[in-house]
C-alpha cells in the first residue's frame, strides 16, 4: 500500500511556489538531458521535501517549541536547516562522523545545531530518535517521509515543461525518498523512471529482489548521500510498477561520470549526483540504454562535495 499520491506532489508545489529555484535543463547528446537540480538552494534536490514538510506542519499548527530534527548523511541535513531558518524553527542536526567537512560547515552556517554520531547513518538516527521522543522536537526524515518525498517529486513537471514530449527520468536512489516523489509523479504523466544505484548501496534493488525492505551493505564512492542502509517500503511499493526499472552501476562507472560531467561541462558534482548519469555510459552496454529516439531527462541531484579531485594535474 503506498501513501503518496500525484495530488500530495501538487500541494507540494503550492507549498514550494517562490521558494525553490526551478529546475535548470540543458541538452546532452542523443536525446539525454540533464536536470540541474544540484543548482537548487543547499545544493541538493532535498531542500523541496525539507521546505514542504515544515510548511505543511506549519499550516496544521503542529510546529513545536523544540523545533525539528533529523539524522541525515548532510544533504536533507542541510536542506532541514535551510527551511528551518526560513521559517524560524530551530534545528537540531545528527549526522554520521564521517560527514563531509563541507556539509558540516554549511550546517553550522544556516544556524543549526549539530551533533556528530556513530560510523554510519543508523547510529545518527538513533540518537536523532532519543532526542526527539526526550525534547518534543519534530522528526523529520532524510527519505522516508512522503511530505519529504512529495517534495521531490515537484521536479517532474518541471522537467516536463522544458522538455516536451519526456519518456523517461532517471533519478539515483538512496533511501527512496526522490525516487518515490519522482515516480508517483512521473507515472501519472506516463512517463518510466529508471532507479539507478552503486552496487555496494542496492537498497531498492535488494528490496524488489527479497520481495521486501532489507538491510543491505554500505560500500561505495557515494556512500556519503547513497548510503541508507534500507529502502522506504513507499519506495519498494512504487518500484513495483510495470514503468520502473531498478539498475546498478560500479563505483568505477560513478567516478567516470562524475569526471565527465567535470571536463565536459565544468559541473562539479557529488558522486551519488553522477550515479544516475553512470546508468547510460557504455552504449549498448550501458545499464540502461535508451531505445532511439527515447528523451531521457537525468537529474543531477546534488553538489555538495569538494571538488579537489576532479581537476585533472
Amino acid at each position: 500500500m503506498c501513501d503518496l499520491t500525484y495530488d500530495d506532489v501538487k500541494r507540494a508545489a503550492d507549498r514550494l511556489a517562490g521558494r525553490t529555484r526551478p529546475v535548470t535543463v540543458v541538452e546532452g547528446d542523443d536525446g539525454v538531458w540533464l536536470a540541474l537540480e544540484h543548482m537548487q538552494h543547499t545544493g541538493s534536490f532535498k531542500a523541496r521535501g525539507a521546505y514542504n514538510f515544515l510548511a505543511a506542519h506549519r499550516e496544521a499548527g503542529t510546529l513545536p517549541e523544540a523545533g525539528v530534527t533529523i539524522a541525515s548523511g548532510g544533504n536533507a541535513g542541510l536542506a532541514c536547516a535551510w527551511a528551518a531558518r526560513l521559517q524560524e524553527v530551530r534545528a537540531t542536526v545528527f549526522l554520521p562522523e564521517n560527514a563531509p567537512h563541507v556539509k558540516v560547515a554549511k550546517l553550522r552556517g544556516y544556524g543549526a545545531d549539530v551533533r556528530l554520531m556513530g560510523a554510519e547513518y543508523a547510529e545518527a538516527l538513533a540518537a536523532c530518535e532519543e532526542f526527539a521522543a526526550t525534547t518534543g522536537a519534530l522528526a523529520s526524515h532524510a527519505y522516508d517521509h512522503p511530505l519529504i518525498a512529495a517534495g521531490a517529486g515537484t521536479l517532474v513537471d518541471e522537467i516536463r515543461e522544458r522538455v516536451p514530449g519526456l519518456d523517461t527520468v532517471v533519478v539515483a536512489v538512496g533511501g527512496g525518498g526522490l525516487f518515490s516523489g519522482v515516480a508517483t509523479a512521473a507515472r501519472h504523466h506516463g512517463v518510466r523512471t529508471v532507479a539507478v544505484e552503486p552496487e555496494g548501496c542496492r537498497t531498492l534493488n535488494a528490496a524488489l529482489e527479497a520481495g521486501r525492505v532489507v538491510d543491505v551493505p554500505v560500500d561505495s564512492v557515494a556512500a556519503d548521500s547513497l548510503g541508507a542502509r534500507r529502502a522506504s517500503r513507499t519506495a519498494l511499493a512504487i518500484a513495483r510498477d510495470p514503468d520502473v526499472r531498478s539498475v546498478l552501476v560500479p563505483d568505477t562507472a560513478i567516478v567516470r561520470a562524475r569526471q565527465a560531467l567535470w571536463d565536459d561541462r565544468r559541473l562539479a558534482v557529488e558522486h551519488a549526483a553522477a550515479t544516475a548519469l553512470a546508468a547510460l555510459a557504455g552504449g549498448a552496454d550501458a545499464a540502461y540504454a535508451p531505445a532511439e529516439g527515447e528523451r531521457v531527462a537525468v537529474v543531477v541531484c546534488g553538489a555538495n562535495t569538494d571538488p579537489s579531485d576532479l581537476v585533472r594535474r
